[in-house]
């Protein structure tokens, strides 16, 4: 079966870090850009980071830039987004997706996760 299982949401104190993961199943995820994306309550779904297939050039909104860094473990065809120093404003359901192209789109989308829960709250 094609799909992506996120984890590693969870409740974390502002200023904390999570490190989130994306497991792809039924594919190589080495063959794609994968993107990571937030949809808080009552927003529209948002892109975060993004990393290419074959370069691994990365790119962040500037909110996150330097608080989350994307990554790829392709030997065990697996994507990280690592978050650090965690606002209340980060809280949303994270979603990974498999890319056409190194994009933050949610049209370049072929394939997204079933998302995890992310809440930044004291």
């Amino acid at each position: 079966q094609v799909q992506l299982v996120e984890s590693g949401g969870g409740l974390v104190q502002p200023g904390g870090s999570l490190r989130l993961s994306c497991a792809a199943s039924g594919f190589t995820l080495a063959n794609y850009a994968i993107g990571w994306f937030r949809q808080a309550p009552g927003k529209e779904r948002e892109g975060v980071s993004c990393i290419g297939s074959s370069d691994d050039i990365t790119y962040s909104i500037e909110s996150v830039t330097g608080r989350f860094t994307i990554s790829r473990d392709n030997a065990k065809n697996t994507v990280y987004l690592h978050m650090n120093s965690l606002k209340p404003e980060d809280t949303a359901v994270y979603y990974c997706a498999a890319l056409f192209s190194r994009s933050l789109r949610p049209e370049d989308v072929d394939l997204w996760g079933q998302g995890t829960q992310v809440t930044v709250s004291s």
